[in-house]
């Protein structure tokens, strides 16, 4: 399988925030809306997916924002057969932060994902979003 035939593009950079309506307040101002606002049970965290155009921003309220330069979490792939890219990407090695896929009941029918590192030490989130 090509792995590329399964990334559909960029589905949302990640933003921990120590205050999520301020986050809100700020992106609003900026023109960005409100896609959805939820609460991410098992984390007990308020998580907002703010839109402008094409690009979507998800913020969540973890208290634990580096609140300094680079503190953006991970970049998520929008993604197709979850299950497929996920045995592609162990197969070749790379390094795992999910040893499983994992799911969220974000959107209307949930969300599937699971993450990289990459050489930087950054995240790579892949993402399907259910239908």
């Amino acid at each position: 399988m090509d792995i590329r035939k399964n990334i559909t593009g960029v589905q949302h950079i990640g933003i921990p925030t120590n205050d999520v309506e301020k986050t809100i307040e700020f992106y609003v101002g900026l023109g960005f809306e409100i896609a959805l606002f939820t609460l991410n049970e098992a984390a007990n965290e308020k998580v907002a997916f703010l839109r402008l155009g094409n690009l979507m921003i998800e913020t969540y309220e973890n208290k634990a924002a580096a609140m300094k330069n680079g503190a953006i979490d991970h970049i998520a792939l929008d993604v197709k057969e979850i299950d497929k890219v996920f045995q592609e990407v162990r197969s070749a090695g790379y390094r795992m932060l999910d040893h499983a896929v994992q799911s969220l009941p974000f959107w209307d029918h949930g969300v599937k994902f699971f993450t990289i590192v990459g050489p930087n030490e950054e995240k790579i989130e892949f993402c399907e979003k259910l239908s």
